[in-house]
């Protein structure tokens, strides 16, 4: 295989899954690790990946297209779970996402309830329905559909929100939500506090990669709504974190 297809491969790779270890890159891809580290340093040259240690992350977002394809029956569970937290006449807020995107499906008719939201894709769906929706304002990023920047932070720090639902686009070892886009850090980070309640939403393929920014932490939201199956040392960890699970079977 040549050097570029390779590469090519390891790009597509970690466009998938948001981030890639040296050693699961050698094995899958039979070549020695030092090769993959010198590929690595060649793409983050060309400003496709960011190198971490032991691997790499995306320096972009997995696109809107490939989260639709991607573990859904955990997403559509997550939802179910998620929708018994909004009542009627509630204002929601949901974040950007696809699993949101599913709580928006199941939401949306509730009477009298008021949408907020930064995601397009969420907010073309709501607005045939009988919800009232607002939107923020901001830059839009094409390849997810979401608002961000200045503009979109500064119209939601206005907002009270009852309920909040929030995606991760990965969360590390340490149980740290992280974003490879640093740009919607503060919108991330500073909406979760202006709601009554705000659940973490994020099935399993999310859990131990890194990305290139720190969000916040699981214990920084009042449950966490996963599909994951979390180990004992893993519970003890959330436990000192003071982060509540609610996992979806």
């Amino acid at each position: 295989m040549l050097a570029a297809e390779r590469q090519a491969m390891i790009v597509d790779i970690i466009r998938k899954n948001g981030s890639v270890q040296v050693d699961e890159l050698a094995k899958e891809l039979n070549v020695s690790t030092m090769t993959i580290r010198r590929d690595l340093l060649k793409l983050q040259n060309d400003n496709k990946l960011e190198r971490c240690h032991g691997g790499a992350v995306a320096k972009q977002e997995i696109t809107y297209a490939d989260k639709q394809t991607s573990h859904m029956d955990g997403k559509k569970k997550i939802a179910l779970a998620c929708a018994k937290y909004v009542s009627e006449k509630d204002t929601v807020f949901l974040d950007a996402g696809t699993t949101t995107y599913e709580i928006a499906k199941l939401v949306m008719n509730i009477p009298g309830v008021l949408i907020v939201t930064d995601d397009l894709e969420i907010a073309r769906l709501v607005k045939d329905s009988s919800a009232e929706l607002c939107i923020c304002g901001g830059t839009v990023q094409k390849s997810t559909g979401s608002m961000f920047g200045r503009y979109a932070t500064q119209m939601l720090a206005d907002f009270k929100f009852d309920v909040g639902f929030f995606g991760a686009a990965t969360i590390n070892d340490d149980f740290e939500v992280m974003t490879p886009t640093a740009e919607k850090m503060w919108l991330k980070r500073e909406t979760p506090k202006q709601c009554g309640e705000s659940y973490l939403v994020a099935d399993e393929s999310k859990f131990g990669k890194q990305a290139m920014t720190r969000i916040n932490h699981l214990g920084d939201f009042t449950a966490v709504v996963t599909d994951k199956k979390f180990s004992v040392q893993e519970m003890r960890k959330l436990e000192r974190l003071h982060a509540k699970i609610i996992e979806v079977k």
